[in-house]
């Protein structure tokens, strides 16, 4: 997301946990929050966070793009920083050897070594430069599919002509899959990985994929239309296959389908979540210069994969 321009939304009356309703909606199915759960300020004081994924030893971790930082974050609250610069970093994930990949604005894709250096696997798209890479997803294969905007890379820099949204095969082979985009951002797998979900947000434009075995990607289909002002940004899926999305006031809950299941309001504009916890039901949101925690009844799709190790 491009986070100059953007402005906190702060609802009236907020203060460091906002009550949620139970259930969001009628339908009982979607009752996503556990019981009596509140949206708790477990950090604040950042500059704009993005990024987060958890580590099954024991924290998230997350970027703050325009302080150049990654930090780390017990569910207590314990804050650290564990890489600084970052290449002003935004999305990060854990591939199935536990190592790091980011996704750098300063247009590169890269990967935490043994030696404790991030090392690109990707910054060219045929002998261009990328223009900003965004977020990613990793598929169980070690696919990295990730989004290409050109947030942060100023006009007259750009070398390519289109904003991408790319696959990263683990033998460094980096396949375009679709370039017509305005400016893709967030991007996330259904738990069984024969669906892709990516939004577009310029367009504030919601799209899935139909996923083959060998990860190519058909049937590009419109999933949901967020209203302005505001834009969907990073996502997630839970272990039900229900879609949660970083949008206008709060976290957007659809059904795998589309149908919009509810939404969990949040103090602040979030820009992204991931699933954490012992138990993969705690939620854990990036919003501006803060981030939040709300217990839910349902774990993340592949919350708690073994990562080996923050390398």
């Amino acid at each position: 997301m491009k986070f100059a321009a953007l402005l906190p939304l702060v609802f009236a009356g907020c203060g460091a946990s906002l009550p949620l309703a139970d259930p969001l909606v009628q339908n009982a199915t979607a009752r996503v929050v556990a019981r009596g759960a509140k949206v708790e300020t477990l950090a604040t004081g950042f500059r704009f966070v993005e990024g987060p994924v958890w580590n099954p030893r024991g924290f998230w971790v997350f970027s703050d793009i325009p302080a150049n930082t990654l930090f780390k974050i017990s569910p207590t609250g314990k804050t650290e920083i564990i890489r600084k610069p970052t290449g002003h970093t935004n999305g990060n994930a854990y591939d199935a050897q536990g190592r790091l990949v980011s996704c750098e604005h300063e247009r590169r894709v890269s990967r935490k070594s043994e030696r404790g250096t991030f090392d690109t696997l990707a910054d060219r798209y045929e002998g261009k430069r990328l223009n900003s890479p965004n977020d990613l997803a990793i598929r169980s294969d070690g696919s990295i599919y990730f989004t290409d905007p050109t947030y942060g890379t100023p006009k007259n820099q750009l070398e390519l002509d289109f904003r991408g949204l790319y696959r990263l095969f683990p033998d460094g082979r980096l396949q375009l899959l679709d370039k017509e985009w305005i400016q893709p951002n967030g991007i996330a797998f259904s738990p069984d990985e024969r669906t892709l979900y990516v939004n577009d947000s310029q367009e504030n434009t919601i799209f899935r994929f139909d996923v083959d075995k060998n990860g190519a990607l058909s049937n590009k289909t419109l999933l949901a239309t967020l209203p302005k002002p505001g834009s969907p940004d990073g996502m997630k899926t839970d272990a039900a296959g229900r879609l949660y999305v970083a949008g206008p006031g709060g976290i957007w809950i659809f059904a795998a389908r589309g149908a919009l299941l509810g939404k969990i309001p949040t103090p602040k504009n979030p820009a992204n979540l991931a699933f954490g916890g012992a138990d993969g039901k705690t939620l854990f949101i990036t919003a501006r210069d803060s981030v939040y925690t709300v217990r839910l009844s349902s774990g993340g799709a592949g919350s708690n994969r073994a990562a080996k190790e923050l390398r």
